[in-house]
């Protein structure tokens, strides 16, 4: 279970980093499914996948009671994700992308540094 992790947080440094250098790849690709139904569902359920094996795996790893933490995190933000419905989702991330232009890069250095804290508190 925790290559899984490593695996994510592997996946979440590269787009990180993918934003870093072209904010437009993932922002934009967003933009143009923003309100499919795919992305909703995708939210959720990554959300819940990793909040379960972060609190399951806490542990084993380096920081426990933080991991602990962001495992409760996401497992919180997946139920709200959930049960805000579709519309209130769009309207959420149409306004969290609208912050790309001006606050991407920062976002991408953020999402880098936490995919590269999971893998550095698994390994």
């Amino acid at each position: 279970m925790t290559s899984i992790i490593i695996l994510f947080g592997t996946l979440i440094f590269l787009i990180g980093i993918v934003i870093l250098v072209r904010p437009t790849v993932v922002f934009g690709y967003l933009r143009r499914h923003l309100g499919s139904l795919q992305i909703h569902v995708l939210a959720v359920v990554v959300r819940l996948i990793i909040g379960f094996l972060l609190i399951a795996q806490s542990d084993i790893s380096r920081f426990p009671f933080i991991i602990e933490i962001i495992g409760w995190v996401s497992l919180i933000a997946a139920f709200i994700l959930a049960a805000i419905g579709r519309r209130s989702f769009h309207r959420l991330m149409a306004w969290a992308l609208s912050f790309a232009k001006p606050y991407g890069r920062i976002g991408g250095t953020l999402a880098a540094a936490f995919g590269a804290f999971l893998v550095y508190a698994f390994v």
